[in-house]
């Protein structure tokens, strides 16, 4: 008599499945899981890229692109910002930020300088042109409201949800 081993086959742990969804994830061809058009991500990365692009024409004309407009936008409500605050206010790391700055200081919208209170920290700072751009600044998100065909209201309400994202999604 020959007696054979089996082994079990490994076992992996299962996702957590959402209520109404059945658990060998065959969710039937309308509700199909997978499908590239039912991803957040996708969405998401699509929708980021477009709105993206439609700033792009608006930007051109001020000398300044979607990521510089956005540390404008920072010094706008608060200048002058160590490098560190800017870095947090825009999530973005200082060696994606430097090269940001370094161009708005070239075309002569900010000044990089130590700060005087602490020599480690560099203090940026609108120049009289910084501060005047954000007069024509001020007509983009008419105007990006106005392309998207948004109220200000949807417009409130996507932004409430996509904040709710970043945070759940924050490490």
């Amino acid at each position: 008599m020959t007696v054979t081993s089996r082994t079990a086959a490994p076992v992996t742990p299962r996702a957590e499945v959402p209520e109404g969804v059945p658990a060998d994830g065959a969710a039937g061809a309308s509700e199909d899981l997978l499908a590239l058009d039912r991803q957040v991500c996708f969405a998401l990365a699509v929708a980021s890229r477009s709105v993206i692009a439609l700033y792009r024409p608006l930007l051109e004309p001020m000398g300044i692109t979607h990521p510089q407009y956005l540390v404008m936008l920072a010094l706008w409500e608060g200048s002058p910002l160590s490098v560190k605050q800017l870095s947090g206010l825009l999530q973005l790391d200082p060696g994606t930020l430097s090269p940001l700055l370094k161009r708005l200081e070239a075309i002569g919208y900010v000044t990089r300088r130590r700060d005087p209170r602490d020599e480690r920290a560099l203090a940026v700072e609108l120049t009289g042109a910084g501060r005047a751009l954000r007069e024509q600044a001020l007509l983009v998100p008419p105007a990006i409201m106005a392309r998207l065909g948004m109220s200000a209201e949807e417009l409130k309400a996507l932004h409430r949800s996509l904040m709710r994202v970043i945070a759940a999604a924050a490490p």
